[in-house]
């Protein structure tokens, strides 16, 4: 977390031995852009750093959501039009997994979950033109969230996500923030298709 730094500074925040950052999650805040609401909004938590080529991303997750909408997560981002962002959002008082893929305007999916887990665990892999999202309860089996289109051969900011739209905040707590650069996929079949 060393080469991090902070889009939408909170107040309130901390990192512990390079393995963990702690905050608080700025009130009234969020990442949004026209579908449905009608409004650009552009002022969530976002702890990133650049990177290039293809790359998996994970992150434990542990929140103290109290209002509509708190959120956490990952966000991978290019600019203010283009990104995703996935994690937690609480919604009627019930912990959904949620991911939002915006391309010009933004759109919404989630799976509500019936108990409320401690903590989750999240991966986004990021390959040639699209991204894979997986959740798990357990840090061992994960399940296919998402797949969606987003823009290859762009460098990206990847990191660490929250929002509180609605609410005064809360604290949000993130753990084991990984990233593993991956195998040129675009190289391997190249030189498969080509091997003599």
């Amino acid at each position: 977390m060393r080469q991090m730094q902070w889009f939408n500074e909170p107040k309130q925040w901390n990192v512990t031995n390079d393995q963990s950052l702690s905050v608080y999650v700025t009130p009234k805040t969020d990442f949004w852009r026209i579908t449905h609401y009608g409004f650009i909004v552009d002022d969530g938590l976002f702890y990133y750093c650049h990177l290039g080529g293809e790359f998996e991303v994970t992150v434990k997750i542990s929140g103290g959501y109290k209002s509509r909408y708190d959120q956490m997560g990952l966000m991978i981002r290019i600019d203010e039009r283009n990104w995703i962002k996935t994690g937690v959002e609480y919604v009627n008082k019930k912990i959904n997994l949620s991911a939002v893929v915006t391309r010009e305007h933004s759109d919404w999916s989630v799976v509500e979950l019936e108990q409320a887990p401690e903590s989750v665990w999240f991966k986004a892999i990021r390959r040639l033109d699209y991204v894979e999202i997986h959740y798990s309860l357990d840090n061992t089996t994960f399940t296919l969230l998402r797949l969606a289109y987003f823009p290859a051969n762009t460098p990206v900011m990847v990191g660490m996500t929250a929002a509180s739209p609605d609410g005064d905040g809360f604290q949000a707590l993130f753990e084991d923030f990984k990233i593993n650069h991956l195998p040129d996929l675009q190289r391997e079949q190249w030189l498969k298709k080509n091997k003599t």
